[in-house]
């Protein structure tokens, strides 16, 4: 072999032993920038020194593994890579931003999410990254400051700026943006520039805007954006319709519009939107009847949230088609007529998931998981990682009317049945005990009549219950199950035994009455028979003890050991 062959040969592996074994020098430098203008209270950036030569191998740094360029840094307080530094996720970065981000040429992913940034606002030259940065995921701080527009020339740009303090309006984005989380922050004003006078079919698939304070009417403008899979509005202040273009949104599998002031019917173009997984349209002001379409349409429904809205007329039959059905929520509306008996067709109820607890759909970037707030227990919670794992029915605070039908006790995977503060009449069915993963029945303020069916014993999941202000007589069941429950459960029904007492029993009496008890129950007038025999034998039994004592001669003992015993 020549010389110059030698040469070039040991040149070759060096070179290779060099990308191999380090990262660029002048990136290395750029990183130790960085670090210097971060606070690091734990240390966690301990390895980001000069004496360790190969940033590729730091906390956080990871490299192309043939150019040696750094291409993404992973320093999110709860990423799985931060975690294994020992400390679950915990470990939380402050300081300033440094402009030696900029020198990273090559990095692509950008991870800052859950550290303490608090309040510092977002320098302009940050936003420059996003020319390069195909992920760009700074949630969970608390920067300030407002978003420029995101005019990128990447082919897809996922941006996740969540749970800061954003304010101005919403940005403009290119059609090569796919992911846009601006959820809990402050943007205000309206969607129009935003969403309006697109040229060209937009790319973006997850759209999620809740929590921050904008207003005006959604606009009627979605036909450029037909590759959405989820949108979330809620938490704004939106007004109007639901406009008809979303019909246009064929893909889409998520739609949050909860807690907004929205008010109409639901537009027929949304039966077009077969995809549909979740629809949580509650705490609005939407009215009309419940369309019979959603039943016989969106077969893929998972999720149905309505409540507190003014919907009316009866439950349509259509709904019981839906076998993939979890969540149903028609509480608080002016819902009438009976519980349909065919409920029992909603098959995905009748048992548990033994599967993963997300519901997630999928886009060209991954799966994202959904996410809703329900009641259960009289507590609102936010579900997420577990939500394929609740199977709820809530039918609450309606003008419904009818027995419950023994057919409701098939879902036996339910875990919250609430069918509080309607006009249901009849007993409640002797099956009930089938449901045994039941967490929450609530079926409060009605007319249900008879005893407690024996078989709610059987309930050993049971850990909220309320039976008040019903018909119901007879004893509670006696086992280990209902009387671990306090009294408050069976009050202002004609039940006896433990754990009511007598104290308790008598207490729905004089009991004050909450401000949210009573308003869809009967005002009228109504005899408690038992009170009233309980007052007259306990008159009798008096009268016959002073007769007693009078013809003794012993009256005055006698009033005062009654007297001590009251006063004891």
């Amino acid at each position: 072999m020549d010389f110059a062959a030698t040469i070039f040969l040991m040149l070759l592996l060096l070179t290779n032993y060099t990308l191999c074994h380090g990262c660029i020098a002048s990136e290395r430098r750029a990183l130790l920038r960085i670090k210097r203008h971060l606070i690091d209270s734990s240390n966690m950036l301990a390895d980001w020194r000069t004496g360790n030569g190969d940033c590729c191998e730091w906390l956080g740094v990871f490299c192309d593994s043939g150019t040696g360029h750094v291409t993404e840094l992973r320093l999110g307080s709860s990423n799985d890579t931060i975690a294994l530094a020992g400390t679950h996720g915990r470990l939380k970065l402050g300081g300033k931003l440094n402009p030696a981000l900029l020198d990273l040429k090559s990095l692509s992913y950008l991870d800052l999410s859950n550290n303490d940034f608090d309040h510092t606002r977002i320098p302009d030259w940050f936003w420059n990254l996003t020319c390069n940065l195909q992920y760009l995921n700074i949630s969970g701080n608390h920067f300030q400051g407002n978003v420029p527009d995101f005019l990128t020339n990447q082919a897809s740009l996922v941006l996740d700026l969540s749970f800061n303090n954003f304010t101005g309006s919403l940005p403009a984005i290119s059609l090569n943006v796919t992911v846009l989380d601006l959820s809990n922050n402050a943007f205000s004003g309206s969607m129009s520039r935003f969403l309006c006078h697109k040229m060209h079919r937009m790319k973006l698939e997850v759209l999620s805007l809740g929590g921050n304070r904008l207003s005006g009417e959604i606009p009627d403008c979605w036909e450029k954006w037909g590759s959405l899979v989820a949108i979330e509005l809620c938490d704004n202040n939106f007004s109007g319709t639901i406009p008809g273009s979303m019909g246009a949104l064929t893909s889409l599998q998520s739609l949050h519009l909860r807690n907004n002031t929205l008010a109409g019917v639901m537009p027929g173009s949304l039966s077009n939107c077969t995809e549909l997984l979740t629809l949580d349209l509650s705490a609005n002001r939407f009215s009309g009847e419940i369309p019979p379409w959603m039943g016989e349409r969106l077969s893929k429904l998972i999720i149905i949230s309505l409540g507190s809205n003014m919907f009316q007329g009866r439950i349509p039959d259509q709904i019981c088609g839906l076998t993939c059905l979890q969540i149903l929520d028609l509480s608080h509306n002016n819902l009438s007529g009976n519980i349909p008996s065919c409920i029992k067709n909603l098959t995905a109820m009748i048992s548990r998931n033994k599967s993963d607890g997300k519901i997630s759909y999928k886009t060209s970037k991954g799966c994202f998981s959904d996410n809703i707030a329900v009641t259960m227990k009289g507590v609102v919670f936010d579900y997420s990682s577990t939500l394929k794992l609740i199977k709820l029915v809530d039918l609450s605070d309606n003008n419904l009317t009818g027995e419950i039908p023994e057919e409701m006790t098939r879902l036996i995977g339910l875990l919250s049945l609430n069918l509080s503060r309607n006009h249901l009449v009849g007993k409640i069915p002797g099956n009930i005990g089938a449901m045994n993963t039941l967490e929450c029945v609530d079926l409060s303020e009605n007319s249900l009549s008879g005893e407690i069916p024996e078989s709610m014993n059987r309930l050993t999941f049971l850990s909220y219950l309320n039976l008040s202000c019903n018909n119901l007589s007879g004893q509670i069941p006696s086992g280990t199950q209902l009387q671990t429950f306090s009294s408050s459960s069976f009050l202002g029904t004609e039940l006896y035994g433990p754990p009511l007492t007598n104290a308790s029993r008598y207490s729905k009496i004089v009991a004050p009455i909450s401000s949210n008890v009573g308003e869809n129950v009967d005002t009228g007038t109504q005899v408690n028979w038992f009170f009233i025999c309980t007052e007259c034998g306990f008159l009798f039994g008096f009268l016959c003890v002073f007769f007693y004592v009078w013809f003794t001669d012993k009256l005055d003992s006698c009033i005062f050991r009654i007297h001590s015993r009251l006063i004891s």
